[in-house]
């Protein structure tokens, strides 16, 4: 396997396992009935549960985008320093994006993201140019 389906497939199952904290705490606060259904004035999550499903969110959404761009630089067999990097830093920027957008760090968040973000780029260019 290369590094590049290597990386994409941790952060996949990262990405798998994110809802698992948010929901604890919903069941927690709500308990399980209202927790699996639809209460009608359901209790709020603590306020890190509803931000960590924000950033569950936000991670499902560029998955599919990184995803996408993995799987066709593979199939075109293009692979090359850029793209293992691009891999490796958006990995470790989606994790800190997900600690960072949980704990309420602006900056870092927000700096993790166009970082994400640059990597999808860098694997897009690798594959137009």
């Amino acid at each position: 396997m290369s590094p590049e389906l290597g990386y994409l497939t941790w952060i996949t199952a990262f990405t798998a396992l994110m809802w698992i904290p948010y929901i604890l705490n919903m069941i927690m606060v709500r308990g399980l009935l209202d927790a699996v259904g639809y209460p009608e004035n359901p209790e709020p999550m603590a306020p890190w549960a509803e931000r960590m499903k924000a950033a569950h969110y936000n991670a499902a959404e560029n998955l599919v985008v990184f995803a996408a761009l993995v799987l066709i630089a593979h199939a075109a067999g293009i692979h090359n320093e850029a793209t293992v990097l691009a891999a490796a830093v958006y990995f470790w920027a989606r994790v800190i994006h997900f600690v960072a957008y949980t704990f309420r760090i602006p900056w870092v968040r927000t700096l993790a993201f166009v970082v994400g973000f640059a990597c999808q780029i860098t694997f897009a260019w690798q594959i137009l140019a």
